[in-house]
C-alpha cells in the first residue's frame, strides 16, 4: 500500500517481526497531521524461519510500491519477540549456559543464583557460580575489596566447563561510581577468557539483588542468538543500500541501536504491545488527547494496556515476570486474554465459547474462509459482514445458524468489556483503540468506551510504533541530601539524564523528562534514591551517531546454526531427576490440608508460600518484603530442613522464648540479602544470657520479620519450635511498640540485646534504663552497621509470652495467603479483599475501605523513618458483569489520605471543600486508623504493596483488619495509636471488633 513520497531523507521505517507476521511501514514525520498521517507505504507478510528474508520483503515490497529511493531513509527501526520467545519457550538452541560472579563478601550465601527460578531454566540456564569478595553499602563504602586472585581461579573453572557468557552481579553495583568493581571484575574475566560474553548487572537492571541478577542472567544466556539475530535484522538493510543506522525498540517505547540491543537484548523483552500502543496512539493524535485504551487484537491473544497522556504505557508494579523469572526492570502493564482471529468457535449444546484456543498462523491454512475445516472469529466475522474482505465468506455459511452468530456477538463483546475493564483507572468512560490484525472481529460500540475507535492502518500499528519510537535515558541512584535539597538534587540528575539521552542520540530541543521519583531511605542519614527518565526524538542530523557495525568475527558459537530453521522446536526436555518448584501451584487449594501431628505443624513449601504473601499484608505497607526471606526458607525445605510450628498454648510456663528478626532500610534489604548474621545475634546473645532459647517468636508478623522465628528454629540453625503469635499483630516502626511493653509487667523487656551486622561487627547491650532507650541505641549504631542488620532478643519466660502474645498470627498469615492464592485460581481477584476479610473474622473485623489509583505520594525522612502519604483516587473495581459476586458494588468517590511512618497510620478520606486553601480533617472522616491495620493490596494480583513501593498509577485496594485486643487497651492505645504517630489532633475509634484467629494446629491436628 503506499502514499505520496517526500524529497528530503527524513523517511523512517518500521517492522515489526513477530511470531506469525513481519509488519513494515514507511512513514514521514513531517506529515504526521496530513490525512494520511504520514505513512507512505506499508505491508504485512508471514514472518519467516530466517527474519531477515521477511525484513527484506517487506521492505523491499513498500519501496517498489511507493517509488521510494534508499537515500530518502533516515532509519529502520525493529521490534521484535524472537529474544522472549527463547526464554518463553526455554528453547535451548537459542540459550546459552551462564556462569555468574557474585562480588558479595559474606552476604547472600543462603539465597544463590536462579535460586528462584523454574527447575527446567535453572538446569539449561546456570552452569557455574562463585560468591566472592566486594560489594557495597548503601552509602559507597566498601564491603569489601574485590581480590583478583580469586576471580581468576574461578575464571579457570569456568573456562574448563567452555562456558562462555560470564555475568558479574555486586552489591550495590547501580551506585558504585567510584571502585567500579563490576568492570574491574569482567576485564579480569575477559583477559582470562578471551572472546566470551561479561555482562555486568548494572547495564541491566537497577537496585534489587537477585531481580537484577536474574535479568542480567537471561541477558547473558541469550546473547549469542541475539548477535544471530541482529545481524540477520542488519543484512537485509546492507543488501537494499540504505545507508541508514539500524535501531531495535525497547521494552518502554524507546530505542536502541542495533550494537546496543545485540549487548542488552533484554531490554527489547516487552517491545511488541508498547509498540502497537504507541503506534495507535499515532494513528489517532488528533482527535485523542487523554489516556487511551489501546486494545491489540491478534491471532491468539488480545493485549490489553493503558496509553497514559505523556504518551508512554502505564507500566507495572515493582517486579515483572517472565516465564516464572522474577525481575526488576520496567514493562508496560498488559493483561492478555485469549481471544483473536483465530479463535477456535464451538457451538455445543451445554456451552458457547470462543478460545482461548486458537488455530494461530495456521487461520491462511485452517479457517474456513480460507479453505480449511476449523471454525475460527474471523469466519464469524465474515459471517457477519458481507464487506469484510478476508477470504470467501460463502465457503463459511451454514457454520452457524443465526442465534450461533448472535451468542458469538455477545462472547467476543463481554470479554473484550470485561478485560478493558479491569484495566480502566477510574469508572469514567474511557476512548478505546482497536489494532492489531484480529481487530476485524471487535464490535464498534463496547460498555466502559466512551467511543471506540478502529484507525485506519491499524493492522500495523506495532511498526509504526517501531518507527516513531523515541531515545531515552534512566538515571537511578542513590545520593546525599546532607549539603542540597532534594529539588535541587532532583534539578542535578534531571539534567544528567538529559544529557545522557542526548548522548544516546536524542534530539537536544525534543528531551524532557518523562518520570520523576524520589525516595528518602530510613535509618540512613541524609540518603534517599532517585529515579528520573528523560525521552526525546532522535537526531538524525548527528554524524557520530552512524549506526556501528557489529563484529563481524563472532566467537565460534556464533558461527554456527546461522540457519534460523534449526532453532524451531529445539526446546529443552526437563530432567525427571530435578527437584520440582511447582508444587504450590499445582495443589488441590480446597482439599489441602497442612501437617500438624501431635499438636507439632510441619510446614511445607504451600504453607510457606501461603504464610509469605499473608505476612506481607499484615505488615500494613511496613516491615519489608518477605520474598528474599521466602526464598531462603523454600530452598532450606528442599534440603530435607525441618521447620515447626506450635501453639502457644502448649508452652511449657518455664519455657524460653527467645526472639529475633532484622532491622534497617527495606532499600539495602532488597540490594544486601543476608548472611549469617541472624543466627550470629542469638548465639552471641546466649553468651551474655547463660541460657538458650527453646522456642522462638517473631518480633512482628508483617513483612520479612514475618518469617524470621521459622528461619531461626529450623533445624538446620537452632533447631527449636517457633510459636504460632508476635509480639505486635502487624508491623510497627519501633521496637518499644511491641505487646510486651504494652503489658508493662518489667522493664526493660529488650534487654540484654544483640545485633550483627554480618560483616565482622556484633553490638551487645547488656543492659538498658529503657525500652525506649534500647530503641534509640539500636537506631543510633543501625546507620553506622550499613543501615540493616539481625537483632537477638533476650528469651522470655513460656508463662509471659502466654499472656503477651497476639495469638495465631502465622495461622492468620497462612489463611490470608491461601485466600489470595484461591481468588487468583478462581480468577476472583475482584472480590480478594473481601476474601482476605472472611478469613480474619468476616465483616465485623475488617472493612474494605477503598479502591481506585495512587495519584499522588510525597516521602520525607525525620529521625531515621520515612513518614509521608499517599494519595488514592476512588473507583469501582467490582465487575458488575460477573455472575459470580455476591456482594453489592460499593462506588468509591473523591480522595482518600493514607499517612505513613515506615507502616500505614491511617485512612482518611478527604473532604471536597477546602477552607483558607487549607485541608481541615474531621473525626467522621477518618475511616480507620491505627492501632487497626490499614493495608494497600494490588487491585490485579492481592499482593500487598510495600510503602516504599507505592507510585502513581497503581490500581490498589485499601482494606482494614481490626487490631488484637492486646492493643485496645488505654496503654495499647497509647503506645500503637495516633498519639504514637505524632497524630495528636485524632482520636482511635474501634474499627469492629477484633475475632482471634482460628489455629491451623486446632483446626488440622492429628493425633498419634
Amino acid at each position: 500500500m503506499m502514499g505520496s513520497t517526500p524529497e528530503r531523507k527524513i523517511l523512517r521505517v518500521g517492522v515489526d517481526v513477530g511470531g506469525t507476521n513481519t509488519d513494515g511501514v514507511i512513514l514521514d514525520p513531517s506529515r504526521a497531521s496530513d490525512p494520511d498521517k504520514g505513512i507512505v507505504a506499508w505491508h504485512k507478510t508471514p514472518t519467516t524461519p530466517d527474519p531477515s528474508v521477511g525484513i527484506s520483503d517487506a521492505i523491499l515490497t513498500m519501496f517498489e510500491r511507493a517509488g521510494v529511493d534508499p537515500d530518502q531513509v533516515a532509519s529502520v527501526t525493529i521490534g521484535t519477540t524472537h529474544f522472549v520467545n527463547a526464554v518463553v519457550e526455554r528453547d535451548a538452541a537459542r540459550l546459552s549456559k551462564v556462569a555468574v560472579l557474585r562480588l558479595c563478601g559474606p552476604f547472600s550465601q543462603h539465597a544463590l543464583p536462579c535460586i528462584d527460578w523454574p527447575d527446567e531454566m535453572r538446569e539449561l540456564v546456570l552452569g557455574h557460580y562463585a560468591l566472592l569478595k566486594g560489594g557495597l553499602e548503601v552509602d559507597g563504602q566498601l564491603i569489601a575489596a574485590i581480590d583478583e586472585a580469586q576471580i581468576r581461579q574461578e575464571c579457570a573453572a569456568i573456562r574448563d566447563k567452555g562456558i562462555r557468557s560470564v555475568v558479574v552481579n555486586g552489591i550495590f553495583s547501580p551506585i558504585d561510581t567510584v571502585h567500579r568493581q563490576e568492570e574491574t571484575a569482567a576485564e579480569i574475566v575477559r583477559a582470562e577468557i578471551p572472546g566470551c560474553d561479561v555482562v555486568c548487572s548494572r547495564e541491566v537492571a537497577n537496585l534489587g539483588f537477585l531481580e537484577r541478577e536474574n535479568a542480567a542472567i537471561l541477558n547473558a544466556s541469550i546473547l549469542s542468538f541475539a548477535r544471530r539475530t541482529i545481524r540477520s535484522f542488519r543484512e537485509p538493510v546492507r543488501r537494499l543500500g540504505l545507508r541508514c543506522p539500524v535501531f531495535v525498540a525497547q521494552n518502554d517505547g524507546t530505542i536502541l541501536s542495533s550494537d546496543m540491543a545485540a549487548r542488552l537484548p533484554i531490554r527489547t523483552f516487552s517491545s511488541g504491545p508498547t509498540n502497537s500502543m504507541r503506534g495507535a496512539a499515532f494513528l489517532v493524535r488528533d482527535e485523542v488527547d487523554e489516556a487511551v485504551m489501546v486494545v491489540d487484537v491478534g491471532g491468539t491473544t488480545t493485549d490489553v494496556g493503558l496509553l497514559l497522556a505523556n504518551g508512554f504505557p502505564r507500566q507495572q508494579a515493582a517486579y515483572s515476570d517472565l516465564g516464572g523469572i522474577r525481575m526488576n526492570f520496567s514493562c508496560p502493564d498488559i493483561k492478555s486474554i485469549g481471544l483473536g482471529g483465530g479463535s477456535i468457535v464451538r457451538d455445543h449444546e451445554t456451552a458457547f465459547t470462543v478460545g482461548p484456543d486458537s488455530v494461530g498462523y495456521k487461520i491462511t491454512k485452517d479457517a474456513l474462509v480460507f479453505g480449511g475445516r476449523t471454525l475460527t472469529a474471523t469466519d464469524c466475522t465474515a459471517l457477519l459482514d458481507e464487506n469484510l474482505a478476508i477470504g470467501n465468506r460463502e465457503l463459511a455459511k451454514g457454520a452457524l445458524t443465526d442465534d450461533g452468530l448472535a451468542k458469538f456477538k455477545a462472547a467476543v463483546k463481554h470479554k473484550l468489556e470485561k478485560i478493558i475493564d479491569t484495566m480502566k483507572t477510574s469508572p469514567e468512560d474511557i476512548p478505546v483503540l482497536l489494532v492489531g490484525g484480529g481487530a476485524v472481529i471487535a464490535p464498534d460500540e463496547l460498555k466502559g468506551a466512551s467511543r471506540v475507535l478502529k484507525p485506519k492502518w491499524s493492522g500495523v500499528a506495532n511498526a509504526i510504533g517501531a518507527a516513531i519510537a523515541r531515545v531515552s535515558s534512566v538515571i537511578d541512584t542513590v545520593e546525599s541530601t546532607e549539603s542540597q535539597t532534594t529539588k535541587q538534587l532532583l534539578d542535578n540528575i534531571c539534567g544528567d539524564a538529559i544529557e545522557k539521552a542526548v548522548a544516546a542520540g536524542a534530539s537536544r530541543s525534543t528531551v524532557e523528562i518523562v518520570e520523576m521519583d524520589s525516595l528518602p531511605l530510613p535509618y540512613i542519614a541524609n540518603r534517599s534514591r532517585f529515579t528520573v527518565r528523560a525521552a526525546g526524538d532522535f537526531d538524525y542530523s548527528r554524524a557520530d551517531l552512524s549506526d556501528a557495525s557489529i563484529e563481524e568475527s563472532l566467537p565460534a558459537d556464533d558461527t554456527q546454526g546461522d540457519e534460523f530453521s534449526k532453532f524451531s522446536g529445539a526446546s529443552s526436555k526437563k530432567n525427571p531427576a530435578t527437584r520440582t518448584t511447582t508444587a504450590a501451584v499445582d495443589i488441590d487449594m480446597d482439599g489441602y490440608k497442612p501437617k500438624v501431628r501431635n499438636r507439632v505443624w510441619h510446614i511445607s513449601e504451600t504453607d510457606l508460600g501461603w504464610i509469605s504473601t499473608g505476612c506481607y499484608i499484615l505488615g500494613t505497607g511496613g516491615g519489608g518484603s518477605p520474598y528474599s526471606a521466602m526464598v531462603r526458607i523454600r530452598s532450606m525445605l528442599r534440603d530435607g530442613v525441618a521447620i515447626r510450628v506450635v501453639s502457644p498454648a502448649d508452652l511449657p510456663d518455664d519455657a524460653a522464648v527467645g526472639c529475633g528478626g532484622g532491622a534497617g532500610s527495606p532499600t539495602v534489604g532488597i540490594e544486601k540479602l543476608p548472611g549469617d548474621e541472624m543466627v550470629q545475634a542469638q548465639e552471641e546473645l546466649f553468651k551474655v544470657c547463660g541460657r538458650r532459647a527453646t522456642h522462638v517468636i517473631a518480633i512482628e508478623i508483617g513483612g520479612f520479620n514475618g518469617l524470621q522465628s521459622l528461619l531461626l528454629g529450623a533445624s538446620s540453625n537452632l533447631d527449636i519450635p517457633a510459636v504460632d503469635g508476635d509480639w505486635m499483630g502487624r508491623a510497627y516502626p519501633t521496637k518499644w511498640q511491641t505487646t510486651p511493653v504494652v503489658f508493662g509487667e518489667r522493664s526493660p523487656i529488650f534487654a540484654p540485646v544483640a545485633m550483627a551486622d554480618g560483616n565482622g561487627n556484633v553490638l551487645v547491650m547488656p543492659t538498658a534504663s529503657s525500652d525506649f532507650h534500647v530503641e534509640r541505641i539500636c537506631r543510633a549504631a543501625l546507620s553506622e552497621m550499613g543501615s540493616q542488620v539481625a537483632t537477638a532478643d533476650a528469651p522470655v519466660s513460656g508463662a509471659e509470652c502466654k499472656r503477651w502474645v497476639v495469638e495465631n498470627t502465622i495461622s492468620q498469615s497462612w489463611r490470608i495467603g491461601r485466600a489470595v492464592a484461591r481468588a487468583r485460581r478462581m480468577n476472583q481477584m475482584d472480590n480478594v479483599a473481601e476474601a482476605i476479610i472472611a478469613e480474619c473474622g468476616g465483616s465485623e473485623a475488617g472493612k474494605v475501605l477503598w479502591k481506585g489509583k495512587i495519584v499522588g505520594v510525597e516521602r520525607t525522612l525525620r529521625m531515621g523513618h520515612v513518614y509521608g502519604e499517599c494519595i488514592i483516587e476512588g473507583m469501582d473495581a467490582i465487575d458488575d458483569d460477573d455472575s459470580r459476586s455476591s456482594l453489592p458494588a460499593p462506588r468509591f468517590r473523591g480522595l482518600l489520605k493514607v499517612p505513613f511512618k515506615n507502616e500505614n497510620i491511617a485512612a482518611i478520606k478527604m473532604p471536597r471543600t477546602t477552607i483558607d486553601r487549607e485541608t481541615h480533617e474531621t473525626e467522621e472522616e477518618v475511616l480507620a486508623i491505627a492501632p487497626d491495620l490499614v493495608t494497600i493490596i494490588g487491585a490485579q494480583d492481592g499482593e500487598a504493596i510495600g510503602t516504599p513501593e507505592y507510585r502513581y498509577g497503581l490500581l490498589v485496594i485499601v482494606l482494614a483488619l481490626s487490631a488484637s485486643d492486646r492493643w485496645t487497651s488505654e496503654r495499647g492505645i497509647e503506645i500503637g495509636g495516633p498519639k504514637s504517630f505524632g497524630m495528636d489532633h485524632l482520636t482511635y475509634k474501634p474499627l469492629g471488633k477484633f475475632v482471634k484467629p482460628v489455629s491451623v494446629i486446632d483446626e488440622f491436628n492429628i493425633a498419634e
